[in-house]
């Protein structure tokens, strides 16, 4: 079980349990990716088995969000049987005035992309150290590639003026694999000044799956902050 006594686990814990209570019963829900929207998910299913909730079904964005909303007992279903969803909650890496993001740092931004997109409401859960004046400023952009094609691609983000590196594995040998058995490049801009151009750009080189530039997609965004020693919750719409 975690610390509740640390004041960040505290605060991403009370984060997570906001979004988890906009659910509302007979909701198909996005699940995203991430330690914040790892409670939301914990949250979710709590309110299922108390009865609080009921009829919800689940669409998770990654492998690790399908292990944890089967250990909180959220029924799954998939975007065969669906055509769009009522709410979806996850994270980002950074979030700029304009409430548009960064997202990928879990490798999982392709399938958080398709279910974020779907949704009729989308919150976003994070921290405030996740506020940017401009995206990019302080997280590289996380693009999927097709492992054949990662140096060409490479190659085409310099010529972008970006300076793109393969993400490695931590505590293993290799690359990180996607879900889809792909590769990710973390790529640097010295600025980002218009990332619906720029998403539109990275997705036209051949080779590329998706980016991490999500664009006009969050409606809510729930920042937790410790101020005096306890959490605080803003949000901005």
């Amino acid at each position: 079980m975690v610390d509740t006594q640390d004041p960040v686990v505290t605060m991403k814990q009370e984060v997570g349990k906001a979004a988890a209570l906009r659910v509302q019963s007979d909701s198909i829900v996005g699940l995203g990716t991430g330690s914040t929207t790892a409670f939301a998910i914990q949250y979710i299913g709590e309110r299922l088995s108390t009865g609080e909730l009921k009829n919800i079904v689940g669409v998770p964005t990654s492998f690790a969000a399908e292990v944890l909303a089967r250990k909180y007992g959220i029924p799954l279903t998939t975007l065969d049987v669906i055509d769009k969803l009522d709410i979806a909650i996850d994270g980002a890496d950074e979030v700029d005035p304009q409430k548009n993001l960064i997202k990928g740092g879990g490798a999982a931004h392709t399938r958080e992309k398709i279910v974020d997109s779907l949704a009729d409401l989308f919150i976003v859960v994070v921290d405030k150290s996740k506020l940017v004046t401009q995206l990019g400023s302080t997280f590289a952009l996380p693009i999927e590639v097709l492992p054949m094609a990662a140096v060409p691609v490479m190659h085409k983000l310099e010529k972008l003026g970006g300076k793109p590196d393969l993400r490695m594995g931590v505590k293993k040998d290799g690359p990180v694999v996607t879900d889809q058995g792909n590769l990710v490049i973390d790529v640097k801009f010295d600025s980002i000044d218009d990332p619906a151009s720029l998403e539109k750009i990275i997705n036209n080189i051949p080779g590329v799956l998706e980016n991490g530039l999500f664009v006009g997609l969050a409606d809510i965004i729930l920042v937790g902050s410790i101020e005096n020693g306890q959490p605080v919750i803003q949000e901005i719409t």
